[in-house]
């Protein structure tokens, strides 16, 4: 049932509609079509999900995109509504069908069954079968023959009815119906009874409407079950959170949290906003976010995301981000977009569907009339009904939206966010990938790499450098901090250029490059050595004597080689584009297996290098993380965002991987191309299937009982192989 138009707010789409009434792929390329009518206004009906997402210019409200879907004779629920989609009432009349079928086929098909006056009892069993479980399709053929318009539902209702209606006018009318009589079924279509004695269809008219209601009802728990990955995601999000105030700590909506709140958040809560840990420390498990499995410590001045558990202390969050603009909520905008959107695959699919129905309605009265006049009437209408019934392309509709469901919301769980469906074609192109250094291919924090020298030494150093803001000094403070407990600093003063020289405890300490720092040949080689491999190398001198080494850099993540080698693997080959030095793009590109790399690259060489590829034929894919990667993103043919990244990047990409690890990005080309794969072969299935057997159904060669089972199996095969996605590592 559609809520009244009227109870909904005026406002400018974009916007999400919940389709009620949607039976098969038909119904939402009609609707798309009508609502297409509209000026200005692009719409996507996904049958799948029951959604239509529109996008129209200012002055096309929401009432009037309403108003369209209803008269096409569909409803649609408010926003805040929730849809009653449980399968009990389907599940309730295909079992109560089946039960009433089992011994209708059984009279029907075995003679020593038939008793007095079987065929009236089968009358009956038929009603109740076709009349009643059947109603859901008979309603919707009605629904949509008023609007003057035909679905899948009229061919399965057309098709049961006139088994029925032939088979209840046959025992009313004519001698089918004087007691004693007989007749056999065999699974093969037979010609004109010899005697004058029409054949009776109730068992193919009841088990095509049992079999039709139970592909039915599998068909809405497969997209219910394919949906649990968005579901788990808008789960995460809790409902209530205890903002502090002057008064104490209360508890509210979560979505009355404001930007600047003071959150609190107990052990084994979820974080009801993005923000900033501003008092206490806690792990936080982050896996059904980003999909690692390793808490993450959290800090005063840490940043946390909603959703996110908090283990084992309290923390209190200033928000930074609330509402639709937390990361939960966009990457479920993410995730919704990506199933209710279509890929180009589809659109073959879809101008199928829209001109099948009549295709087939024409098809089904030549065959009545070409079989009618030169065999008989009944085989006629025998092969006629098989037609219609046969003929039902519900698996061509669920070919591509259930592996979109599925494949979607698998990589959702993984840390693979794709924005669009038609992302999908890009990856089984896409023969170069650009990959960023800084972020990407390295953690893109200064880490010590390598040292040499006395704990002692370091920790001294580590106080000296304490409180600058330079990567190195950073570096250098953090690593010691995990060695010892900081000494009390005195004077120190920095040497521009070189380093920087202090007191500490009466020590006189001095950190700095080689070369204002004397070494001798043994400390020397060492600093060459890390010198060639792109890190700076730090000295450390106390007293007047050399007692420590660092090498320092953007330290390679581990996963990294690895990860090149399989997108090698997967047909890719891997350019480094870096603003690094040459030094250090050669020593990173060394490092992961890289022959091909650019230095010295600003955001505009990035996009001159993408677009020089992409003139040599290449179709061309870009990793990056940070602002300056951005428009090469944009610009490529497939953009791949990290998801430690800027905003701007992601907002830019066409991929988001959630966790900062390139092996992601290997697992997003083969779970996109995975996908891809199975949606062709759903629709390879769903075209052959339908190819194959209306010719059949046509020549005679099937009843409309097998015609019915064939039908309802090859929705549930396209579903089951869209299903196999799930199980995708």
């Amino acid at each position: 049932m559609s809520t009244p138009s009227s109870t909904f707010t005026q406002t400018v789409a974009p916007i999400d509609l919940k389709v009620t009434g949607m039976t098969c792929a038909s119904c939402a390329a009609r609707i798309e079509k009508k609502l297409n009518k509209l000026p200005g206004v692009v719409a996507t009906v996904n049958y799948a999900t029951e959604t239509a997402h529109v996008e129209a210019p200012q002055g096309v409200s929401v009432d009037e995109l309403v108003a369209v879907v209803e008269a096409t004779g569909y409803g649609v629920l408010e926003p805040e509504a929730v849809e009653d989609d449980d399968p009990d009432e389907l599940g309730r009349r295909w079992r109560v069908g089946a039960v009433l079928t089992v011994p209708l086929v059984a009279v029907s098909m075995v003679p020593a069954l038939q008793f007095v006056g079987w065929q009236w009892a089968a009358l009956l069993l038929a009603s109740i079968v076709v009349l009643w479980g059947g109603r859901p399709f008979h309603v919707a053929a009605w629904t949509n023959a008023r609007h003057r318009t035909t679905t899948m539902d009229t061919l399965v209702s057309m098709g049961t009815l006139a088994a029925y209606l032939w088979s209840a006018f046959a025992v009313l009318f004519t001698s089918a119906g004087e007691l004693g009589m007989t007749m056999t079924v065999t699974w093969l279509p037979m010609a004109d009874d010899a005697h004058g004695t029409p054949d009776l269809y109730f068992e193919s008219a009841a088990v095509v409407t049992t079999f039709l209601l139970l592909g039915r009802w599998l068909e809405m728990r497969a997209k219910r079950r394919s949906g649990e990955a968005l579901r788990s995601l808008l789960d995460l999000a809790p409902a209530t959170a205890r903002v502090r105030n002057a008064q104490g700590d209360n508890e509210i909506p979560a979505s009355h949290v404001a930007v600047g709140d003071l959150v609190v958040v107990r052990p084994g809560e979820r974080i009801a906003t993005d923000g900033v840990v501003v008092e206490g420390s806690s792990a936080v498990d982050m896996s059904m976010l980003t999909g690692e499995s390793v808490p993450v410590e959290a800090t005063p001045g840490s940043e946390v995301a909603g959703g996110t558990v908090v283990q084992d202390g309290l923390l209190v969050v200033r928000a930074t981000r609330v509402g639709g603009d937390t990361a939960l909520a966009r990457i479920t905008a993410l995730v919704q977009a990506a199933q209710s959107g279509k890929a180009p695959v589809q659109r073959l699919a879809d101008r199928v569907a829209a001109v099948f129905v009549p295709v087939v309605l024409v098809l089904a009265l030549l065959t009545l009339l070409g079989w009618g006049l030169t065999t008989g009437w009944q085989q006629g209408f025998t092969a006629a009904v098989a037609v219609l019934v046969i003929a039902c392309p519900c698996a061509l509709g669920l070919a591509t939206p259930t592996a979109l469901l599925v494949g979607t919301g698998r990589g959702a769980q993984l840390g693979v966010l794709v924005r669009g469906p038609e992302v999908l074609e890009s990856t089984r192109r896409v023969d170069t990938v650009v990959l960023d250094k800084t972020g990407t291919l390295t953690t893109g924090v200064m880490t010590v790499v390598h040292r040499r020298g006395d704990d002692e030494a370091i920790v001294l150093a580590g106080a000296l450098e304490q409180g600058s803001t330079h990567p190195v000094a950073a570096a250098v403070s953090a690593y010691a901090a995990r060695l010892g407990e900081s000494p009390a600093l005195g004077r120190h003063d920095a040497v521009r250029g070189s380093g920087v020289v202090g007191e500490i405890d009466g020590r006189d300490v001095r950190v700095g490059r080689p070369g204002w720092i004397v070494l001798d040949p043994s400390w020397r080689a060492d600093a060459d050595r890390w010198g060639a491999e792109a890190l700076t190398v730090v000295a450390v001198e106390v007293d007047g004597i050399v007692r420590g080494l660092l090498g320092i850099g953007d330290e390679v993540r581990p996963t990294t080689r690895a990860a090149v080698a399989e997108l090698r693997r997967l047909g890719l080959e891997p350019v480094m584009v870096t603003g690094d030095n040459e030094a250090v793009a050669r020593a990173v590109a060394a490092e992961v297996g890289i022959t091909r790399y650019v230095a010295d690259a600003r955001p505009e060489h990035k996009v001159a290098e993408v677009a020089a590829l992409r003139d040599q034929g290449r179709v061309v894919a870009v990793v990056g993380d940070g602002i300056n990667d951005a428009a090469a993103l944009a610009g490529a043919d497939l953009g791949i965002a990290m998801g430690g990244g800027t905003d701007v990047a992601i907002e830019a990409a066409d991929i988001t991987l959630l966790r900062d690890d390139l092996g992601t990005a290997a697992d997003a080309v083969r779970l996109s191309r995975a996908t891809l794969r199975t949606i062709k072969q759903n629709l390879g299935w769903a075209f052959g299937y339908n190819v194959a057997a209306i010719p059949l159904a046509m020549a005679g060669l099937l009843t409309p009982m097998v015609a019915g089972i064939a039908m309802a199996m090859s929705s549930v095969c396209v579903v089951g192989n869209s299903l196999r996605l799930r199980r995708f590592r």
